[in-house]
């Protein structure tokens, strides 16, 4: 008679290698500027090109991702449609507001989140009349250390949910001068000559995140800019409150 085998219940809990394989390839394209060969992918998530096949044949099911005549491959149309579901009304409320802002100030408006210790773009508004505007996309990551959108979250953070975080950097210094000032700056951090101003937007129920805005330069100053954003993230969490 076999004795039966009972799962350990201090075992880690067992996950989909296939799964976590395609979100990667997700992730993957949606770092890239430019469509992709299968053999990059491979490469990319360092396995065999007949597995990369496989997991690209399921997304393309989904019509998560396409492929042109020549076989490159890139996002596709149903992920936008997924995107549209995350924080739905948040995004819903700070789309006008974010217009208002672009084209108020001339530079890009976005709202950044706090996704699993890094930044990510949620929504995003440019400005319709500029002479050089800067593109931030939604679904736009960068490390939670980095940029004015990620100190203005930090500053909201309490220590609970900064350890929670498991950071081995520390907090930047700036984080606790946002309350001083209302705004958090950065220039040339995330990409070489750009520069940003943020401040917290704290919306119940939604994760830590910033009202933010990034420019190449600007007329206005940036005390002006951090009171446009304050006053736009107030009418933001009225709202949504």
């Amino acid at each position: 008679m076999s004795i039966p085998e009972f799962a350990d219940p201090k075992a880690a809990p067992a996950h989909s290698q296939t799964l976590s394989r395609g979100i990667r390839m997700l992730e993957i394209l949606a770092d890239t500027d430019k469509a992709m060969t299968i053999v990059e992918l491979a490469a990319a998530l360092d396995v065999h090109r007949s597995i990369a096949y496989r997991i690209l044949r399921t997304l393309e099911d989904h019509g998560l991702v396409v492929r042109d005549p020549a076989g490159l491959v890139r996002l596709g149309a149903r992920l936008a449609a997924l995107a549209r579901g995350v924080s739905r009304d948040l995004q819903a409320t700070a789309r006008p507001v974010l217009t208002r802002i672009a084209n108020e100030l001339g530079m890009t408006a976005f709202v950044a989140v706090l996704d699993q210790g890094e930044i990510f773009t949620l929504v995003s508004i440019e400005p319709r009349q500029a002479h050089a505007t800067v593109a931030q996309q939604p679904g736009t990551r960068h490390p939670l250390h980095m940029g004015a959108p990620g100190i203005a979250i930090q500053s909201g953070l309490s220590a609970a949910q900064w350890a929670a975080l498991g950071h081995p950097e520390t907090r930047r210094s700036e984080a606790g001068e946002v309350v001083a000032l209302g705004y958090a700056s950065s220039h040339n951090e995330v990409i070489p000559g750009l520069s940003s101003i943020a401040v917290p937007l704290l919306v119940p129920g939604e994760s830590p995140a910033s009202l933010a805005v990034v420019y190449i330069s600007s007329l206005h100053s940036p005390t002006d800019i951090g009171a446009v954003l304050t006053a736009a993230a107030r009418t933001i969490v009225a709202e949504l409150s």
